[in-house]
């Protein structure tokens, strides 16, 4: 059994340079442009969500009370106990 990804069509505006430029890769690669597209926002939406992360983790690093639960986590030798 398949799973369908529903897709929805979006326009955009692109200098025509960067246009030409897709058209040239689109026939360099025999992929269609949306293929090119959707490569493109994928890429760029994982380093937008990377940045994000990183920036929490700096965040975090600063927070000295979060930084001592860390440490007290880290010390955990995974030993269970029953109650």
């Amino acid at each position: 059994m398949t799973t369908q990804t529903k897709s929805e069509k979006v326009t955009i505006t692109i200098p025509s340079e960067l246009k030409e430029k897709l058209i040239d890769m689109k026939e360099e690669l025999n992929v269609s442009i949306s293929s090119i597209y959707k490569e493109a926002l994928e890429t760029y939406l994982e380093g937008k969500e990377m940045k994000r992360w990183e920036k929490g983790a700096l965040l975090a690093s600063k927070d000295e009370a979060y930084m001592k639960f860390v440490d007290e986590l880290a010390q955990d030798v995974g030993d269970f106990y029953e109650y």
